[in-house]
């Protein structure tokens, strides 16, 4: 039978004749598929085998036994046909009817063969059981073949047409119109075809944005500028992450060749891809910026987006390096470019200076970064665009924004986790040489001071204003580097904007509540601008800040001595000694008044800075040991444990006596060591222990003569043994560097022998002096547990800023630190309280009677102890009536 002859025959069967002969059949018009050379035969056969015999094919047979065979030479024919359509359309004519009969021919043979693809993927769909990709193996294949050259060949075609075409000004709203349709249709095509071809869909995009482009005048109030960026954004991130699936394969592979493997070129081709996109966007903003205003979020949002997966970013992809700046190259250069076109667009300041703008943690360190490019770029805008970028929002019915650098200093207080790893970033050319990789925060450091250096007078408001909030708020290395800003700013000002800053700040310092975070960083701020103060101005400071005032204690407790020229430093030192002594005595004579201890604090406070850093006259050491010797002789550990205004003044005095340890009596440091010792450890503050093992470690300086090496060695060991056993990381870290220096210097070796009583401890000890690291933690461990710490200081900071502002607060005046509300006690401790202070003050009194003392008190005392006596009997009768 002919082939004719078996088509003519096979087309008349009905489904039960084709189920039949099945077998025998479609084997045959496979093969008559695979041999003819004819179209026209070609498209039937492939019409009777999907209509016919394609939905008795079980699910297994499908791909051997049909689309195996006849889906390649599908692709080819279809192929051919757009080929020769390609090869006569130019010939095409009115009076040429025989080539527009060849063409409508070939245009149905075309679709008789989609209409047969059509029927396979339905059979293929009307399967209830699970589909195994290899029972339609070619299928997929083939369609997306087919639909690839059917758009390739008819975009090819429209594109031709339309570049020919050349609207006039004049043109009507109609023809704009179905140009704008044609953009956006081929803007719909882009997103389909994304992933069948990259060379297609970067040309599509090159005749959009040709198109708009092109008829910019006539369309760009009707263009989906929104549509077009935020497609643009999508497809260049998706080509960015294309590009780091590639390079991680790479790295997985461990090539020694990395050029010469087929990967590599499929990274090159996506770089590209980025590269086109990238620039592609750059340009598309460029002509369009005025209608970019909606997608200035999005713009911001891919700056971020893209920078997140670049080092020094922790959630980098791990990849080559080379391959990583390669693509840096190919991506970031453009975007910055990019970042100075929308500089003067105040939508994207906008949505970069918002301040309820909540970036993920991923995304912290890219907006540091991208508010630090904006820094460098804000000398070479014009004024509007720098008015934009620094002074913020000014009037109240205006959309918050802040200014440039209270966005810098807070995005960098959100860098927790960067600070912490630390990631580290390019240092900048100093004496025509790039430095080597510097700190977040001297990168940031280093170029607000560079913005500073260049910023007009008439933007310095906003500036010293973001440096004050950031001083005032509760992250500390945040408040460090507005302070390293701020010094800078003086130091390049004149000496009398410098003095004018450090008499705001003393100011503030004064009128402080408490001694809670706020004044810590703003007695920081002002220990750094005394230095840069002319010796002048420091003289006119201490005049006008007198220590010998009560109101000025709070200032000078925060300074340190050394910063100052001679002149002011002797006149300080005299004061505040002077005010000490008169303190002390009047402390004294008010009978040791518990009431009166914050006041003593604050005096003991300034002494302290005085010894930092600085050879003090010897008049001054004999009045300070005079001072602390008249105290310890008044601490009581049982009191000092109750009250936590004695803690204060016991960890004061313990860094006084560290200091001055060599002009300490013995008999004054048994005094402190019996102190310290009788304290409950665990009930003590970090501060106060610190302090202790300050002093425990200059003990190491002293030797002590016979008599009192019983009442001192044995407390010193006993002290440093229950510390080494302390539950605290850190404070156990202080307690071995306190050890080691106190085991370097001293001459009572026994000391030493008498604390290293167990394995534990000298395992301790000997690990911290040889650096011994037992654990070395891994760095995804590692990082798991700096984000831990992260969220949980980041809820400490958020929570003393609340209670800070909060209108229910109250100043803590008695406390060195700001601690939780004190609770409410109960009657049994309110007397046990009030009878020690009562009792103390008593043996005082007895104590100044008693021998070596005046025989004969004033008149006065007697008087005064009678009212006593006939206070206590009143107290004792009202409490026997109570039931």
């Amino acid at each position: 039978m002919s082939q004719v002859t078996l088509l003519d025959e096979v087309s008349q069967w009905n489904q039960e004749t084709c189920q039949q002969e099945l077998k025998t059949v479609l084997p045959k018009l496979v093969a008559m598929h695979h041999d003819t050379d004819s179209w026209e035969e070609h498209t039937n056969i492939l019409q009777i085998i999907t209509s016919k015999f394609l939905p008795h094919l079980s699910l297994s047979e499908l791909e051997t036994g049909c689309f195996s065979t006849v889906l390649p030479k599908v692709e080819k024919v279809f192929a051919g046909l757009l080929e020769e359509i390609s090869k006569q359309i130019g010939g095409l004519s009115s009076q040429n009817t025989e080539l527009h009969v060849f063409l409508r021919n070939i245009l149905k043979m075309m679709v008789q063969t989609l209409e047969s693809l059509s029927g396979c993927v339905r059979h293929v769909s009307s399967f209830e059981e699970s589909v195994s990709f290899d029972n339609i193996r070619s299928l997929p294949s083939c369609i997306l073949r087919v639909l690839k050259d059917t758009f390739q060949h008819c975009k090819k075609g429209l594109m031709e047409l339309l570049d020919k075409i050349n609207l006039e000004d004049t043109a009507s709203e109609e023809l704009v119109s179905d140009i704008v349709t044609v953009i956006h249709s081929l803007l719909d095509i882009c997103s389909i075809i994304s992933r069948l071809d990259i060379a297609l869909h970067a040309n599509t995009w090159k005749f959009i944005i040709k198109q708009s482009v092109k008829y910019q005048s006539l369309v760009e109030d009707q263009l989906h500028h929104t549509d077009i960026a935020f497609s643009l954004c999508e497809d260049l991130c998706t080509s960015v992450q294309n590009c780091f699936e590639l390079a991680q394969q790479i790295q997985q592979a461990d090539l020694q060749e990395v050029v010469h493997c087929p990967e590599y070129k499929l990274f090159q081709k996506a770089t590209k891809m980025c590269r086109f996109f990238a620039n592609t966007l750059v340009h598309y903003t460029k002509e369009f910026k005025a209608f970019l205003a909606k997608s200035c979020c999005r713009f911001h949002q891919l700056y971020l987006q893209i920078h997140s997966k670049f080092p020094p970013s922790v959630c980098a992809p791990s990849v080559p390096p080379a391959l990583s700046e390669e693509l840096r190259v190919a991506v970031l250069v453009p975007l910055d470019v990019m970042l100075t076109q929308l500089m003067s667009f105040q939508p994207f300041a906008q949505s970069v200076l918002d301040p309820d703008h909540q970036s993920s943690t991923e995304l912290c360190l890219p907006q540091c970064l991208l508010l630090v490019n904006i820094l460098g770029k804000l000398s070479s805008q014009p004024e509007e665009a720098l008015r934009l970028w620094s002074d913020g929002s000014q009037f109240s019915e205006e959309t918050p924004r802040w200014s440039v650098f209270e966005a810098v200093l807070q995005s960098f207080r959100h860098c927790m986790l960067e600070r912490a790893v630390p990631v580290r970033l390019p240092g900048v050319m100093l004496r025509g040489q790039a430095q080597g990789r510097v700190s977040l925060h001297q990168h940031v450091c280093v170029h607000m001071c560079a913005c500073v250096a260049v910023l007009p007078a008439q933007h310095f408001p906003p500036l010293e204003r973001s440096l004050l909030a950031a001083v005032l708020q509760a992250d500390t290395q945040t408040a460090v580097l507005a302070t390293d800003v701020w010094c800078f700013l003086a130091r390049y000002g004149m000496a009398e904007l410098c003095f004018h800053h450090v008499l705001l700040i003393a100011h503030l310092i004064r009128s402080c509540p408490g001694e809670g975070y706020q004044l810590f960083h703003l007695a920081l701020l002002l220990r750094r601008l005394l230095f840069l103060m002319t010796p002048k101005h420091q003289v006119e400071f201490v005049e006008r800040f007198p220590p010998s005032q009560e109101e000025n204690v709070c200032v000078w407790g925060h300074t340190l001595l050394r910063c100052l020229c001679v002149d002011a430093r002797m006149q300080v030192e005299e004061e505040v000694l002077a005010r000490a002594s008169v303190v002390l005595q009047e402390w004294q004579n008010s009978g040791h008044r518990l009431g009166d201890i914050p006041r003593l604090n604050r005096i003991l406070g300034c002494m302290l800075l005085l010894m930092g850093g600085s050879s003090l006259q010897a008049e001054c050491v004999l009045s300070s040991v005079k001072i602390i010797s008249q105290l310890w002789s008044r601490m009581s550990c049982n009191q000092v444990q109750v009250h936590p205004p004695l803690q204060c003044t016991v960890k004061l005095l313990l860094s006084l006596s560290a200091v001055l340890i060599k002009s300490v009596e013995p008999h004054v440091i048994v005094q402190a060591v019996s102190c310290l010792s009788g304290l409950t450890i665990q009930k003590c503050s970090d501060d106060l222990l610190l302090a202790g093992l300050e002093f425990l470690a200059s003990m190491g300086k002293v030797f002590f003569p016979p008599n009192v090496q019983c009442q001192v060695l044995l407390k010193i060991s006993a002290l440093f043994n229950g510390l080494l056993t302390h539950p605290s990381w850190l404070i156990l870290h202080h307690v071995l560097e306190a050890f080691g220096l106190f085991a370097e210097i001293t001459n009572h070796e026994e000391v030493i022998s008498q604390t290293l009583t167990s394995e534990e401890v000298k395992t301790k000890v000997l690990n911290f002096l040889s650096k011994t690291i037992s654990l070395q933690e891994s760095e995804e461990l590692r990082l798991e547990r700096l984000k831990e710490w992260r969220s949980i200081i980041e809820k400490h900071c958020e929570q003393m800023e609340r209670e800070n502002c909060s209108p229910e607060h109250t100043p803590i005046t008695e406390e060195p630190c700001p601690k939780k509300a004190r609770q409410e006690t109960n009657t049994e401790e309110e007397y046990e309280r009030y009878l020690q202070t009562a009792e103390s003050a008593l043996k005082a009194l007895q104590a100044i009677e008693g021998p070596g003392h005046s025989p004969s008190p004033p008149v006065w005392v007697r008087a005064r102890l009678q009212v006593l006596q006939t206070l206590i009997a009143q107290i004792n009768t009202s409490t026997e009536q109570q039931p």
